[in-house]
């Protein structure tokens, strides 16, 4: 069997437990098809994923990697819709066989799940999917570039289109802007015509959010930092709050929204346990919504607003794929904002 290079995951734990090392080279069986990696964004999954979180039993050694982008090497019997040399981005979410009734989120499927979590993913020269699970994109942006959006922008589109049925002219909360989601969420938000008030814990990162398009930013870590940002939103309060840290400011980001406000949550990076006012959530008639991934038609209409330059990625730094284990300390460190990106070659 043939062998490729890959960063593999030993054991849970810190960034240490990543090595390079050689392993079997997946194959194109049926309707899958090998992809030629180029690039691969980072996510605070694979962090997630590494550290033994989650309580998945994983077998190892485990490839991570939840946004892989590269070339058609090679295409199954049964694949269609693909050609060797096709340029593609591999959907982040995959259903294990066909499904003909695919009208509804992907997500509700049992089988349902992320590659670099239950499959294989990016940090490996080569992956083998399923035909149906690559998307062919264009050289607007490059393998780096591409490798920054799928995941992020696939759960930053279904938490403000698919969940919170984001309205143009609405007021929109982007908490932490500087990661992935919330660079991307920032984006959506004005590519519907809303004013954004974003959060970031650093200066240097409101800075940044504003260069991007929030109309007002504010600092998250410091004391009444929601009224702040009701002060931002003339005083009425946002009609939606996209957040993904959880514990640490899930309270007072409620305490931001205006009377029918929606707040909707897809992670929960400092901790999952939050306190919420129920007076407040019913007296103002609030919406609190979870919202996780996305459907694959959600993905392909986020991709063609990326093909026509509507959206762009956001990319923060890019390491060789050898040095994993330094591009998830940085992310670790919250040193980032936008997209840390792993390389294939030189």
């Amino acid at each position: 069997m043939a062998g490729m290079g890959a960063v593999v995951m030993r054991d849970f734990g810190g960034p240490e437990v990543l090595e390079w090392a050689e392993v079997p080279r997946p194959v194109a069986e049926g309707d899958r098809v090998l992809v030629r990696v180029a690039a691969c964004g980072l996510n605070h999954l694979d962090l997630w994923t590494r550290s033994g979180h989650r309580g998945r039993s994983i077998p190892l050694p485990h490839i991570l990697g939840n946004e892989p982008v590269g070339f058609v090497e090679e295409v199954g019997p049964r694949a269609e819709g693909v050609a060797p040399g096709d340029f593609v981005v591999v959907a982040p979410g995959f259903l294990d066989r066909f499904r003909a009734d695919r009208s509804g989120w992907d997500t509700r499927y049992p089988e349902y799940g992320v590659i670099g979590n239950r499959a294989p993913g990016g940090y490996g020269e080569y992956l083998a999917v399923r035909a149906e699970h690559v998307v062919r994109v264009s050289d607007r942006w490059s393998p780096e570039e591409w490798a920054a959006t799928p995941l992020v922008f696939l759960t930053a589109w279904h938490m403000l289109v698919g969940r919170a049925r984001l309205r143009p002219g609405e007021t929109v909360l982007v908490v932490g802007a500087g990661s992935g989601v919330g660079s991307s969420a920032v984006q959506i938000a004005r590519h519907f015509a809303c004013r954004v008030i974003a959060t970031a814990g650093t200066r240097e990162k409101l800075s940044a959010a504003k260069e991007l398009g929030a109309h007002a930013a504010v600092l998250h870590g410091q004391d009444a930092w929601s009224a702040e940002v009701r002060e931002a939103s003339g005083g009425r309060g946002v009609d939606v709050v996209v957040e993904h840290v959880g514990e640490a400011i899930f309270e007072d980001a409620v305490k931001t929204l205006a009377h029918g406000g929606r707040l909707v949550t897809c992670g929960s990076t400092t901790g999952p346990s939050a306190h919420l006012n129920l007076t407040h959530l019913f007296a103002k008639q609030l919406s609190i919504l979870g919202s996780y991934m996305g459907d694959h038609a959600e993905l392909l209409d986020v991709l063609r607003l990326l093909d026509a330059g509507k959206l762009k990625p956001v990319v923060d730094r890019v390491f060789p794929v050898r040095e994993a284990a330094k591009a998830h300390a940085r992310m670790e460190n919250r040193e980032h904002f936008g997209k840390i990106v792993l390389r294939h070659g030189a």
